[in-house]
């Protein structure tokens, strides 16, 4: 009898620990399962939003908690950065094909024009020689425009440096050929890091500027270097810009009201700014008083060194080495 009694209880027993088994088990799986909902529920929004980016919307961001700092918070941050970097390089193409298009279709319909007219009837040899002459220049812009575009998407070349003196004497030149009172004040050389195709193009639209807008005036091109960076400055002695225009003078196709009648790659200082500033550098405009920099306060500490009167801009890069 007690035999039978003491198997029923260790039954008994058995069956209360198999439930209580089960019990815990189910317990745990369900605890398991709503700390793991919780725990990828970042993950699951973080799909969500790359869902709505994959459908065109660039300017979604991952909801990223701001706590607690544990491994998807950080890859969270991670993916809004590496998103940020996608976003800025679609921007950068965008306006790089813009400012193509637009720069292109001008001359394009130039040329296209003045082909049309020289065919339109019969002409004298000398008025064919000068169609060709008008065509070689609208081509030539062409070229200029095309290489300009091309170095303003190149960035700052790795372990590269070139002579910055070197490059002020050759955008004076450049510029005698269309102006003879172009001066160079520059003695020593002054390493830069940049190449000679990128310094050509930031001087040459520079002096470009100075000798179309600057009235006939004396244009100056020097070099310098003070502390750590390098100094160029192109000043001419003209009329100078408006001091209300001064802040906008690097936006894309913005140009001064006494500039609108002359022609121009339609860039210029748009198009230095934005090479400046991907080599590193600052641009700084000062006219009739009116002091910008851009983007501000790069180089606090380096003085501007310029006529009183005019327009002067001075390119500031950093040193090469």
């Amino acid at each position: 009898m007690r035999i039978a009694q003491r198997d029923e209880a260790l039954r008994e027993l058995l069956a209360q620990l198999a439930l209580a088994h089960v019990a815990a088990l189910a317990i745990a799986a369900g605890v398991g399962y709503r700390l793991a909902r919780a725990a990828l529920a970042p993950v699951d929004r973080y799909r969500a939003r790359a869902a709505q980016i994959a459908d065109g919307d660039q300017a979604v961001r991952l909801d990223v908690p701001a706590a607690p700092d544990d491994e998807i918070t950080r890859l969270g941050h991670t993916l809004n950065n590496m998103l940020a970097a996608q976003a800025a390089a679609a921007e950068r193409q965008r306006r790089f094909v813009a400012d193509a298009s637009h720069e292109l279709r001008t001359p394009l319909s130039l040329l296209t024009t003045e082909v049309e007219l020289a065919l339109r009837r019969p002409r004298t040899n000398v008025e064919y020689e000068q169609t060709l002459r008008d065509v070689a220049a609208d081509t030539a812009r062409l070229s200029r425009l095309a290489e300009q575009l091309l170095a303003l998407e190149s960035g700052a070349p790795a372990g590269r440096s070139a002579d910055l003196s070197e490059a002020v004497r050759r955008a004076a030149a450049r510029g005698r050929a269309q102006h003879s009172a172009v001066q160079v004040d520059t003695l020593f050389p002054v390493p830069v890091a940049a190449d000679d195709q990128q310094l050509d193009l930031l001087l040459g639209n520079l002096v470009d500027n100075a000798v179309r807008h600057g009235d006939g005036s004396a244009v100056t091109v020097r070099a310098r270097r003070e502390s750590s960076c390098a100094i160029a400055t192109v000043s001419d002695d003209g009329p100078g810009l408006q001091a209300a225009f001064v802040p906008h003078a690097v936006e894309r196709f913005r140009r001064a009201d006494e500039a609108r009648t002359t022609a121009g790659s339609g860039l210029g200082l748009a198009l230095v700014h934005d090479l400046v500033v991907r080599l590193g550098g600052e641009l700084r405009l000062c006219a009739l008083g009116a002091h910008h920099t851009y983007p501000p306060d790069r180089f606090r500490d380096v003085g501007c060194e310029h006529p009183p009167g005019g327009t002067s801009v001075s390119l500031v890069l950093p040193m090469a080495g």
